[in-house]
């Protein structure tokens, strides 16, 4: 690989828990149901499951809107048949409220983002989800200002693995795709998709899992070694 000229990270179950996150958040919502609808947790989650069904139909898999959560409560008031659309605002405050209350850093990342930015490498931030939401996650984490570049698939207007996506991330790295790392949890999107487009890409796995076929990270604070950086196997950047 050339010289590392810019790192990008993923957001979600890459620099937090979200599954740990979005499970307390749907507590909350399953709550408010109860309360509001008199709806029993099964029932709630199969209206939701439903809406966003409706959603992907309409919009197919390839649109940053399909995230949005907001649509996504609309939808379900309105399989509701409970034309209320300020119960879709309540809901969609419930939800990221509660995410971003519980979200903390995965272990070892502010030291990983702060030896990176010590050695001047450019960090970036190459994520599905609306720019909105995403800003206030970093925000939240304590870690928006070590990035230089932040691409979003609203941004983009495409979800990754798309080629799309990945060009916006190297023009605004200014620098080749091989002197890239991308770093993320999904293989398909994140890795194979960086691969794909020429950028080196990782796999953040906190699993001890076996795996031959792609560099791997399972904890940030591995990355640290002394007087170097080692991202995967075989990228190391030194002092």
């Amino acid at each position: 690989m050339a010289i590392v000229k810019a790192v990008f990270f993923d957001i979600d179950n890459t620099l937090y828990n979200f599954d740990k996150a979005h499970n307390a958040a749907m507590e909350e919502l399953l709550k408010y149901g109860k309360k509001e609808f008199s709806l029993g947790p099964d029932s709630m989650k199969m209206l939701l499951s439903k809406a966003q069904c409706l959603i992907t139909e309409r919009l197919g898999t390839d649109s940053p809107a399909i995230h949005n959560r907001l649509i996504r409560f609309q939808c379900f008031m309105e399989l509701l048949k409970y034309p209320v659309f300020t119960k879709a605002m309540e809901m969609n405050q419930i939800y990221w409220d509660t995410l971003l209350s519980v979200i903390t850093p995965e272990e070892g990342l502010v030291s990983l983002l702060e030896a990176l930015h010590s050695l001047h490498v450019p960090m970036g931030i190459g994520s599905d989800q609306n720019s909105y939401i995403q800003y206030h996650k970093l925000q939240k984490l304590g870690i928006l200002e070590y990035f230089s570049f932040i691409v979003t698939s609203e941004e983009a207007g495409m979800e990754k693995p798309a080629p799309g996506f990945f060009k916006l991330c190297i023009e605004k790295a200014h620098c080749s795709p091989e002197e890239c790392i991308f770093i993320g949890d999904n293989i398909r999107k994140d890795v194979t998709g960086a691969l794909q487009n020429g950028l080196y890409g990782i796999w953040y796995n906190t699993k001890q899992c076996e795996n031959k076929k792609y560099p791997i990270i399972h904890s940030y604070k591995d990355c640290i070694k002394a007087g170097c950086i080692q991202l995967g196997s075989n990228i190391i950047i030194k002092n």
